[in-house]
């Protein structure tokens, strides 16, 4: 067994020789990689992108962060292929294949046939004087000089250099198609990045009770109405107008009132409330309202309309309950 430094020695000479490659393979963006993207960006249809062995498994990582970022694309396992998946294939889609030996058997079986689709093809691939390299329309090189493995033998710098060059196909598109922060909500829905992007204030705090009391509600009764509610607080409102926000009552006022020995009985919400409470309106991106309650050291915000009107409370917790972090 190697001991604890000689270990943490091998992963940094790992992450040296991996690093080391992908600076190797920056020599080799040139046209053929504009091109790619291009033909990519015009095609009529879909990215399908194959792969054997620890490369179709970089090529599942790619087909997943092209179709999370607006390029619709399907992974098809290159043994699979030819037992029935080329069905997949259509007129407009590009074929992408992605090899490090661009020799394998499997590879060699397929190529002709994508070819005699007419689709286009484009290789990622290790050895540019390969089956592969020749038979595609375009060539993205991935060579790397050394694997990362001490037998030069498991695939690792190779397979890194082919997720990079995928990652910088997929950027690329991104900066192409103009996909914005919105658009990637579109396709994160149910993820916590995507809630960032587009759930509102007005989605969560709909579900809490509304707290509320008059200037002149005793304490007695503002007490029962935050316990009732559930929200850690009171919001004050005008008598003559419930949507006229005075101020708010929380459970540091109460509190603070203990502290200074006032006698309770003769107090009301008016004598205890803080004045120019923080709000937030019901429009703004929860993740946006998580700031604001943070940087303020607070756990509610009072939810209003674009006219100051009370509406509702938003509770730290119905943010970190959607995952908003």
């Amino acid at each position: 067994m190697k001991t604890p430094e000689e270990i943490q020695n091998i992963a940094i000479q790992v992450i040296a020789d991996e690093k080391k490659a992908l600076e190797g393979i920056e020599k080799y963006i040139d046209n053929s990689f504009s091109d790619a993207v291009e033909t990519i960006f015009r095609a009529s249809g879909r990215v399908i992108i194959t792969g054997i062995g620890k490369s179709a498994n970089i090529a599942t990582k790619i087909v997943s962060t092209l179709n999370s970022t607006g390029t619709p694309a399907l992974f098809m396992h290159a043994a699979d292929a030819i037992h029935g998946d080329l069905g997949m294939i259509q007129p407009g889609d590009v074929v992408v294949c992605i090899s490090k030996s661009g020799n394998t058997p499997e590879i060699k079986v397929l190529i002709p046939l994508v070819k005699n689709f007419g689709n286009k093809l484009i290789a990622i691939v290790g050895n540019t004087d390969s089956f592969l390299a020749h038979e595609a329309d375009i060539v993205l090189n991935t060579t790397v000089e050394h694997e990362a493995c001490p037998n030069n033998l498991a695939p690792t710098s190779s397979t890194t250099a082919q997720l990079v060059m995928g990652d910088a196909l997929a950027v690329a598109l991104i900066e192409c198609r103009n996909f914005t922060a919105q658009d990637f909500a579109r396709f994160h829905p149910g993820g916590a990045l995507g809630k960032q992007l587009y759930m509102r204030v007005s989605d969560l705090y709909i579900q809490n009770e509304k707290p509320l009391v008059t200037p002149n509600t005793s304490i007695r009764d503002t007490i029962l109405e935050m316990s009732s509610r559930r929200l850690g607080c009171a919001v004050v409102v005008d008598s003559n107008d419930d949507s006229h926000i005075l101020g708010i009552i929380t459970d540091g006022d109460l509190r603070r009132m203990i502290k200074a020995n006032a006698e309770i009985s003769k107090l009301t919400a008016a004598d205890i409330m803080s004045h120019n409470p923080k709000r937030v309106v019901d429009t703004e991106y929860a993740v946006n309202a998580l700031h604001q309650m943070r940087t303020n050291s607070i756990t509610q915000l009072i939810v209003v309309d674009h006219n100051d009107r009370y509406l509702g409370v938003l509770h730290l917790h119905d943010v970190l309950r959607e995952g908003i972090l």
